[in-house]
């Protein structure tokens, strides 16, 4: 099956063995004085609730609704940093996207890995080169509507589609001021998202994954950073996801990167001949 969109313009037990850096530091805020400024910022304060809700709506609906990632998670439990980056590109009309993860070299024991591919459908979640016993050249297939975390966290990357659609849960947004993302200019949002109302309201083709997450998180609100440029379309987002289950607590910082909107996305998913259905061992996610 092939999936291509050409655009003109412009689990909670896997976080233990994956987990992905922040990757992009904003530059220093450019705020200026003047009328028009400040009336800017007092809008951008009292729609600052609907602007992040509507970034996923707006990264879908834009004329250009495909993009190049960033991505980096970092994981904190009992003392133990992990982070894993990842990077490719996601079409969110068509809710699917091609990453190459690469895990730090302390992962599971060992020196060096081969990065991972992973390809992003509406839910699923396919992986080459995982390793723990898969064959080479063999994908592994996850049905992301049944992992306890909706893929926000087990692929070491969280989904695209995932991260902007949980802004629909936005609650309680406090707008930080104006900043830029290399050399864009971008409006800063700090607030909390409640994974079950992100769910009830999202896009179908993140929908399923959503309404897992909101059952497999005990704690339902994420903490986030929102960077939307002049057009409303996210830019940057942070999310904070913690975790007390057994054991110590484990939180995980996940970061996206929004760039180059408009590029090419080709995603050709493997055939079923190609998909690994054995057992997988756990030295790595």
């Amino acid at each position: 099956m092939v999936v291509q969109q050409h655009r003109s313009g412009g689990g909670v037990r896997a976080v233990r063995a994956l987990a992905v850096v922040g990757v992009v530091a904003a530059a220093a805020g450019c705020a200026g004085g003047g009328g028009a400024d400040r009336a800017a910022a007092s809008d951008a304060r009292d729609g600052a609730v609907d602007a992040v809700r509507r970034a996923a709506v707006v990264l879908a609906g834009d004329g250009a609704a495909s993009a190049e990632v960033l991505t980096s998670m970092e994981t904190a439990a009992g003392g133990t940093r992990l982070t894993i980056r990842g990077s490719g590109s996601y079409d969110f009309r068509a809710a699917s996207g091609r990453l190459k993860v690469v895990l730090p070299p302390d992962a599971a024991g060992e020196e060096e890995h081969r990065p991972i591919t992973e390809l992003l459908a509406p839910g699923a979640l396919y992986m080459k080169n995982r390793g723990a016993g898969v064959p080479a050249g063999k994908w592994v297939r996850i049905d992301t509507t049944a992992l306890e975390d909706g893929n926000l966290v087990t692929g070491g990357v969280t989904d695209p589609l995932a991260a902007a659609e949980l802004l629909r849960g936005a609650d309680a947004v406090t707008y930080v001021g104006e900043t830029e993302l290399a050399g864009v200019p971008v409006r800063h949002y700090r607030g909390t998202a409640d994974i079950g109302r992100a769910a009830r309201t999202a896009a179908p083709g993140a929908r399923a994954a959503l309404a897992a997450a909101a059952k497999g998180f005990r704690t339902r609100a994420v903490r986030f950073d929102a960077y939307l440029d002049e057009q409303g379309r996210l830019r940057k987002v942070r999310h904070r996801f913690r975790f007390a289950n057994e054991g110590p607590a484990v939180e995980v910082v996940s970061t996206m990167l929004l760039y180059g909107f408009g590029v090419p996305v080709t995603v050709r998913l493997p055939d079923e001949r190609d998909i690994y259905t054995g057992e997988i061992g756990q030295g790595r996610a």
